[in-house]
């Protein structure tokens, strides 16, 4: 009954690897699918961000504008900090309740938890497994380019909000290079099943 943490840097490959895994029959918990849940029209998280931050961050039919919001805090570490003291106690209660769920409808699962700022917050946690999906910067910033429509200005300042990557490096147990093709990734990951479901972890 692995929980695995696996992390990277935005654009660095993650979700890829986090498909797979599921694709395996792991219980991927994917922690932006959370911070989307906690942050519904109504809920008590949406309340503090927009007593933080104004009006000016929610829709007109009282949804997220995550883009104005994404607007006020990247590049801003002070204001980037104020989101994460509100976003990121109530999304570690709320994946902390999915992993028990999982491991009580399966003790033998392997739960994997898809959490981009690891270091940043959740590095503490009683991981039996840290996965890394590493590519380089100029690289990350190409695919935040071409495939999200991002400008060089924005993809810079999007990773720039996140930790380095030596630091996500550093507590990594196992790094997937995400730098090649599909291919490549994918036998990296098969390996990663393979050590996963045998127990030797």
């Amino acid at each position: 009954m692995p929980l695995v943490a696996l992390t990277g840097g935005i654009a660095s490959g993650k979700s890829t690897i986090a498909h797979r895994l599921d694709e395996y029959g792991a219980v991927v918990v994917d922690a932006d699918q959370i911070v989307r849940d906690l942050q519904s029209p109504g809920s008590s998280t949406l309340g503090e961000i927009v007593a933080a931050f104004g009006n000016e961050v929610v829709h007109d039919d009282g949804s997220l504008d995550r883009a104005a919001l994404g607007g006020l805090v990247f590049g801003d570490p002070e204001r980037l900090a104020r989101l994460n003291a509100i976003v990121h106690p109530a999304v570690r209660a709320e994946s902390l309740r999915r992993f028990e769920a999982a491991f009580g409808a399966d003790p033998g699962a392997v739960v994997v938890y898809d959490v981009p700022l690891l270091v940043e917050a959740r590095l503490s946690d009683p991981w039996d497994l840290i996965v890394v999906a590493d590519a380089p910067v100029d690289v990350r910033r190409r695919r935040l380019v071409e495939l999200r429509g991002m400008s060089e200005q924005e993809a810079a300042a999007r990773i720039a909000s996140q930790a380095e990557d030596p630091r996500r490096l550093e507590v990594a147990d196992v790094v997937i290079d995400t730098s090649g093709d599909l291919e490549e990734t994918f036998a990296q990951v098969d390996a990663l099943w393979r050590r996963l479901v045998s127990g030797r972890f």
